[in-house]
């Protein structure tokens, strides 16, 4: 058999040098030789398992309006490490504890880009804030900037001054409402307290309109629902025109020019002040990188395009994400009275017969730190991370990871998952008693503010503005359910409904 067909190549071959060469032909025979030789050749990456997807749309239908819930079924299935298309974007989805830590630890710098999207990009002054800028030597001396100068302990305790005023404001509000015997709204409370606290802390006033609403709250809430729109530009980018059609590019450019003008006033009104006679323990963020661009010392040129764009990003990344804190511990301690009578003994114990709580009162409520705990356990104010980028191709876990693979961490799963923690949906907060996990970004099965070098760089200034605010909550007023709710067992502690766009 083999001798045949030897002869029978010997022979096609001999035929083919009867005919004159022809390079056309020759490209004819040659080019789907070598197009099968190249197919054969090639290796195809090894990537964790894939749900099955759709043509165009990839798997974006199998995420829901709750996208960590249904990821985590999915992670369930397919296991902790998976590789999705949200539409046209290859997506990496990390679930487990021991991955996220091999992901933080062994291979961070590779794991540490920023994918950027429409809304980033126009509203953060083409992604010039710490959140959202590639990782490079501006992230790096911007996350100095912010970590050694306008978010360290030093700086976090000399706002002090602000939250106490601030809770005084609320405090009052809630006892005049109370004495004309109508109901707290907590929720709107929490947003105007955690938005002047902010506003404060960052611009230097609360620009409070007539009727005692926060004007910067207002734009930062319209911000927040333009940065979790649906945008064709970030899932399919050949269609990013839609967006125009859509109305969305048109909306996130208006609200960007309005918050540019007011910027560039706080930055005059700045300017124009003798500043340099203020005390220095009262200095907002504004005033401190104002300071800070006037020296020759920084690594870089600090524009004030660089500067709108940092305090931009604290502001929405502060003041969301506190006020959402709040509103689910204030929840589920009215849900289980208990924990909530055992916190305000624990809390009012401490006070005394003082008038006022310090900070210092703060450090001694350990019950309060685990009801804090166990709430950003539950309920993390991100459930999915804010996403990251692959730089390079990389091994991990066995699988090849390909460059500019978008990588998220459902922190949600990671923090209820039943093989780390036990009981993992009920409220326990006696858990974390002489238990040393931390939030800080060490302990990886417990990680509501990321881990690594993107790590949320504003995780005191928020710890401790929740801790002051619900402190005074407990320690001033008593707290019952709703007439019409008669066990902690009927209250609503459903979740809003979410979009797929917070991942991106």
């Amino acid at each position: 058999m083999a001798t045949a067909l030897l002869s029978l190549l010997q022979q096609s071959w001999q035929e083919l040098q009867k005919i004159p060469f022809n390079p056309l032909l020759s490209l004819v025979f040659v080019i789907p030789f070598l197009y099968v030789f190249k197919r054969s050749r090639s290796v195809k990456p090894n990537l964790p398992p894939s749900p099955p997807k759709l043509p165009i749309i990839g798997n974006l239908h199998q995420l829901g309006t709750l996208p960590h819930r249904s990821l985590q079924a999915l992670s369930n299935k397919y296991g902790p490490l998976m590789f999705l298309y949200i539409g046209s974007a290859p997506t990496l989805v990390v679930s487990s504890a021991e991955m996220a830590r091999e992901m933080m630890k062994t291979h961070d710098i590779i794991f540490s880009n920023r994918p950027q999207s429409i809304a980033a990009k126009i509203l953060l002054y083409g992604c010039k804030d710490v959140g959202f800028s590639p990782y490079g030597e501006y992230w790096r001396q911007a996350r100095k900037i912010s970590v050694l100068e306008l978010l360290s302990i030093k700086s976090v305790q000399s706002f002090q001054y602000v939250k106490e005023e601030e809770v005084e404001v609320l405090i009052n509000k809630i006892r005049d409402t109370c004495l004309k015997g109508g109901a707290v709204n907590l929720t709107e409370m929490f947003i105007t307290t955690s938005n002047n606290i902010s506003s404060r802390c960052i611009l230097g006033r609360k620009f409070e309109e007539e009727n005692g609403k926060s004007r910067f709250g207002e734009l930062s809430r319209r911000i927040m629902v333009l940065f979790v729109a649906f945008s064709f530009g970030d899932f399919f980018p050949s269609f990013g025109w839609i967006d125009v059609l859509t109305g969305l590019t048109p909306s996130l450019k208006a609200i960007s020019r309005e918050l540019d003008a007011l910027f560039d006033r706080v930055i005059e009104e700045h300017q124009t002040q003798n500043s340099d006679d203020d005390q220095s323990n009262k200095l907002d963020f504004v005033e401190i990188l104002l300071r800070l661009q006037k020296k020759s010392t920084l690594d870089f040129e600090l524009t004030n395009d660089n500067l709108k764009a940092i305090i931009m990003g604290m502001f929405v990344g502060g003041s969301d994400t506190t006020s959402t804190t709040l509103e689910w511990l204030m929840a589920e301690l009215i849900k289980n009275p208990n924990i909530m009578n055992r916190v305000q003994k624990d809390v009012r114990k401490v006070v005394g017969q003082k008038s006022k709580i310090d900070a210092n009162d703060i450090n001694q409520m350990d019950y309060l730190k685990y009801i804090l705990k166990e709430t950003l356990r539950l309920h993390p104010p991100a459930p999915l991370s804010l996403p990251r980028e692959t730089s390079a191709s990389v091994k991990f876990r066995g699988y090849d990871i390909p460059p500019k693979i978008r990588v998220f961490i459902n922190l949600w799963a990671i923090q209820r998952d039943p093989t780390v923690w036990e009981r993992p949906e009920e409220f326990l907060p006696e858990r974390f008693k002489d238990n040393p996990v931390d939030f800080k970004g060490q302990d990886f099965e417990f990680i509501p503010f990321g881990g690594g070098r993107r790590g949320c760089p504003g995780l005191t200034f928020g710890v401790t503005s929740v801790e002051y605010v619900i402190a005074n909550i407990l320690c001033w007023f008593d707290w019952r359910l709703p007439s019409d709710i008669v066990h902690g067992e009927d209250f609503d502690m459903s979740e809003v409904t979410t979009k797929i766009t917070h991942i991106f």
